[in-house]
């Protein structure tokens, strides 16, 4: 608990929760869609291995990571826009056709709303493919709000997102917890002055879980709701 929280006695009021590598396994809708994409360039399919460190950044710097795989920098500028265009198109044909759950998602979820938490899902994944992707999957009951990458003006790692949920709860980042995979996730939340908890199962653009900078790894969303129940059991 306190590894998590420190000495602070604010009550953990609401939960921020990214999606692509923290509730869901994305990357193989992302590689159906990116190879879609490929093939109508005649370029060859890529792996999931490839892919993954490319995830969480947002769609207009995978599709600049995958052009790169082939092209030089003027050649991806000048195809930028059809490739975006295209993979637009194959991503929203397929979406969450091949994506899964983690374990302990909607348990935690469960978990988080029964302590009285506030919800809300933000990530870098253009909104016309998120509300669909949660509604499908069974998550989008659980949150309140929900923001992609193209919602506002900057996205994360930029804290602008999440203080616009702080603000829209009516709360201070110190009531708010942060979940994520990634340091994208950690960054915005450090800025924002939210808490935040990492998953080691995600994505983090190919690099170790333990190089992020948050207040500590949980294995689940279940864990994280019971680190949110011991703390704050400790402040009533």
């Amino acid at each position: 608990m306190r590894a998590a929280f420190g000495n602070t006695t604010a009550v953990i009021r609401a939960a921020i929760i990214d999606l692509d590598g923290t509730m869901l396994d994305t990357v193989p809708d992302f590689e159906l869609a990116l190879n879609g994409m490929r093939a109508e360039f005649e370029l060859a399919p890529i792996t999931q291995d490839v892919i993954h460190p490319m995830v969480g950044k947002g769609s207009e710097k995978l599709i600049r990571d995958v052009l790169a795989l082939d092209y030089d920098a003027a050649r991806i500028d000048a195809l930028f826009d059809d490739a975006m265009a295209a993979y637009q198109r194959h991503y929203l044909a397929i979406n969450g056709e091949r994506s899964s759950l983690f374990d302990g998602v909607i348990e935690g979820l469960q978990a988080m709303r029964s302590l009285g938490l506030r919800l809300a899902c933000v990530t870098n994944k253009p909104i016309a493919f998120t509300t669909p992707l949660l509604a499908q999957k069974g998550l989008a009951p659980f949150f309140e709000l929900v923001y992609g990458g193209d919602s506002l003006p900057r996205k994360k790692p930029d804290p602008l997102p999440l203080l616009q949920v702080c603000k829209d709860f009516d709360l201070a980042p110190s009531q708010v917890l942060a979940i994520g995979d990634s340091s994208n996730d950690a960054e915005a939340a450090r800025a924002a002055g939210c808490f935040v908890l990492t998953v080691p199962y995600g994505y983090n653009h190919g690099r170790p879980v333990q190089t992020i900078d948050s207040d500590g790894i949980v294995n689940s969303l279940l864990d994280a709701a019971e680190l949110v129940r011991a703390h704050n059991s400790t402040q009533n």
